[in-house]
């Protein structure tokens, strides 16, 4: 299942939208937050293993060159030395992207050691291969220029992609007395730059996300302190009155029985005043309608930076308004934290509603999980049915309709 589908399937559509997590329990909270954590670790280490492989293609050349050598002996090393050579090169992008990032920086596992150590092992290992293919190896140190704008931070890369320059130009000359290849130098600056444009892509994406991670986290905090405070400020003065009246009201029993009473009915009047209180703060966050969810999609889609189609509200219609709303809040929220879409739609009829977007979709191995049911029960209790599909274009499509017969409940 995927991260879309997961959370989607596991909240509960009749729990707050500000809830931070997708399911009951710390226990599945904390497993979630591992797994998905550890899914992203692993999708960092495939996209390294994947990125440096495509470009080890072009090690053919110095293959096909190890290959022709007439000695057996050197065509046996260099051979070995060049497939040293891509292992390494696979291996260094591995272990950059293996990192658990928690700031902006690119990639996720900046350490020294973890940059240096490669960097080192592709330096010797071009090195070794040029014992037999002297300055036909110089080739392979665009791989060398890739990397080091891809990993090394910019204040190093630049220097160190101008020694590898200086370096293919000169070694060459004063190695076997051949003149400089200087068509190689241009090909050494435009790999830096293609590999080090991939490099900004992907940190400015990074950041984004941390953005709209830390924009979420702020509106669950800001929507816990404003529930607190209505909560303290309606229960602090009634329970202190409360208190002080029954114990009023046991000094006075014996005495003054009338009393007593009196003060009790006091209690009984400030429990209910409170017990009303609160339930009204707590339907605040409960109590939806079209019209309001159709405001808060609005607002939370473009906090989350997704181009939005919704309807207008003066086209609403009345029948299945509560419904509607649910199926609108649970969807909106599951687009804005789980799905990495860029656009969302909103379409509502007298019998339908549906919400789309082009993220990420569901998976094969999706289930049926109990915030789905939950949602998919409220809306058969009204005479309904929600169906759940990936769209043909990509993503999500969520939509439920009831017969043009069928009456919204009282």
């Amino acid at each position: 299942m995927t991260p879309h589908a997961e959370a989607f399937a596991h909240r509960d559509p009749a729990a707050p939208a500000t809830r931070p997590h997708r399911g009951i329990g710390s226990v599945r909270v904390a497993s979630g937050a591992v797994d998905a954590e550890e899914q992203g670790i692993q999708r960092r280490r495939r996209f390294g293993a994947v990125f440096a492989a495509v470009w080890a293609i072009y090690l053919i050349d110095p293959l096909r060159k190890g290959w022709a050598l007439d000695d057996p002996v050197a065509r046996v090393y260099t051979l070995a030395v060049i497939v040293a050579f891509a292992a390494c090169y696979i291996w260094s992008y591995w272990l950059l992207m293996r990192g658990r990032p928690s700031s902006g920086s690119w990639p996720p596992n900046p350490e020294p050691r973890t940059v240096l150590i490669p960097l080192l092992a592709q330096a010797a290992l071009i090195l070794a291969a040029s014992v037999t293919l002297y300055s036909e190896v110089l080739g392979m140190s665009i791989y060398l220029a890739s990397y080091i704008a891809f990993a090394t931070p910019v204040r190093w890369a630049i220097p160190l992609e101008l020694v590898v320059m200086v370096a293919a130009g000169v070694v060459p000359q004063l190695a076997t007395g051949r003149p400089p290849d200087y068509g190689l130098i241009p090909s050494l600056a435009l790999a830096g730059f293609a590999v080090g444009g991939v490099r900004v892509i992907l940190m400015r994406n990074h950041q984004l996300y941390l953005a709209r991670k830390q924009l979420t986290e702020l509106a669950v905090a800001e929507e816990r302190l404003r529930v607190g405070r209505d909560v303290h400020d309606i229960l602090g003065h009634s329970l202190t009155v409360i208190t002080v009246k029954t114990e009023l009201a046991q000094r006075l029993i014996d005495i003054d029985p009338e009393r007593a009473r009196s003060e009790m009915a006091d209690v009984e009047r400030l429990a209910r005043e409170a017990l009303s209180g609160v339930r009204t703060t707590v339907g605040g966050l409960r109590e939806v309608s079209l019209a309001g969810e159709l405001a808060n999609a609005r607002t939370a889609l473009r906090a989350a930076e997704i181009d939005a189609e919704l309807p207008d509200s003066d086209d609403l219609p009345i029948r299945h308004s509560v419904v509607f709303g649910w199926v609108l809040r649970e969807a909106v929220t599951n687009v804005v934290r789980h799905s990495g879409a860029a656009h969302c739609w909103v379409r509502v009829t007298a019998t339908s509603i549906e919400v789309s977007d082009d993220g990420v979709g569901m998976g094969e191995s999706a289930r049926v999980g109990s915030g789905l049911s939950g949602l998919r029960e409220r809306v058969r209790a009204t005479g309904g049915a929600l169906t759940l599909a990936n769209r043909p274009e990509g993503g999500l499509r969520v939509l439920a309709s009831f017969p043009a017969t069928i009456k919204e409940p009282e």
